[in-house]
């Protein structure tokens, strides 16, 4: 259910098309909540259905014009009640943690490898994550909505400064077991 909120997030955010709003979402959004090109229109159809955002007038009708969405009064509440609703965490499901546990039933050839692989990967995401915090969040700057913006970046830096940590200390215990 939280696409359509995501996209309802957006759009209030700036009313774009839904090239734009794809684009967004690959420069911003996807890094807490993934979707693809594909999925964004489909639910625009649908938000749309629902009564929850409409197409803006285009100012010169013309065949295959890209159609600009805005968020109705219907989506604001829609969203407002979302946002004030409760929801349990989700649990974790993450394939590189079972594959762990199966390792220690069937052995550990090559798992060194993928997580090295895996902390590299957060090593970059995090680096990232810094660079936007830098460009975006200089200190200062502290209007409300760019308060949470930081608080939302925030969790991506501590959730990335994590995975480092902890991807560095099992690749010295696997590739110590493998001394062993």
């Amino acid at each position: 259910m939280s696409l359509p909120h995501a996209i309802l997030t957006a759009l209030l955010e700036k009313p774009s098309s839904g090239l734009e709003l794809a684009r967004r979402f690959d420069r911003s959004i996807r890094y807490f909540w993934s979707a693809t090109h594909q999925q964004i229109y489909r639910e625009l159809g649908r938000l749309e259905d629902a009564g929850l955002i409409r197409a803006l007038p285009a100012a010169q009708p013309a065949r295959g014009q890209r159609k600009e969405y805005e968020v109705l009064p219907a989506g604001r509440a829609e969203l407002v009640a979302w946002v004030a609703a409760t929801e349990d965490p989700k649990p974790i499901r993450d394939p590189l943690l079972l594959r762990l546990r199966a390792a220690a039933v069937v052995g550990t050839d090559g798992l060194a490898a993928e997580l090295r692989r895996h902390l590299e990967l957060h090593e970059r995401q995090l680096a990232q994550y810094a660079e936007i915090e830098r460009r975006d969040f200089p200190p200062g700057r502290g209007a409300d909505e760019d308060r949470l913006r930081h608080l939302v970046l925030r969790a991506g830096i501590e959730l990335e400064t994590f995975w480092a940590q902890w991807l560095g200390e099992a690749v010295a215990e696997v590739e110590e077991m493998g001394r062993s």
